[in-house]
């Protein structure tokens, strides 16, 4: 399989509430303050409605339920929802910690993002399936998204 690169995102995080241990393991919850996001076909904000809803097992492994909201530089709404993986090592939990930079490569970090919208100037979004890899950083996480190309 071959994939096309498609955009970086940069979103801006609040340090994370920590709802603690539950039936399912420890959640905590990013909020979403800001970020950018850039690519061939598109770039533009991420606005500050969405959250990470990570739930952190006893196997150290963190799973993404994130949801947020793109703005593009001409005005169109863009809704992204992503399930991920997020191996909680000590680079991760340095970097969230405001201790450090992770790299991309650093521990297992990949989702699933999925976009909605009804601008038809970004209709095509609608339509792809991408894959995403991230690194963490003190206040923020960066990703690099891609989608498979035809053919």
């Amino acid at each position: 399989m071959k994939l096309d690169f498609l955009m970086s995102v940069e979103a801006e995080l609040r340090p994370p509430q920590a709802v603690g241990r539950g039936p399912f393991g420890t959640r905590q919850i990013f909020d979403v303050t800001g970020g950018s996001f850039e690519g061939p076909r598109l770039r533009g904000k991420v606005l500050p409605s969405g959250a990470d809803w990570i739930l952190i097992g006893d196997d150290g492994i963190g799973r993404l339920d994130v949801r947020a909201t793109l703005e593009t530089h001409d005005g169109a709404l863009i809704y992204t929802q992503y399930p991920g993986i997020l191996e909680m090592n000590d680079v991760v939990v340095a970097a969230i910690n405001g201790e450090r930079e992770a790299e991309f490569g650093d521990c297992y970090f990949y989702t699933q993002p999925r976009y909605e919208t009804g601008d038809e100037r970004y209709s095509w979004m609608n339509r792809i399936v991408a894959i995403a890899e991230g690194k963490v950083g003190p206040s923020r996480v960066v990703y690099r998204v891609y989608t498979p190309l035809q053919g």
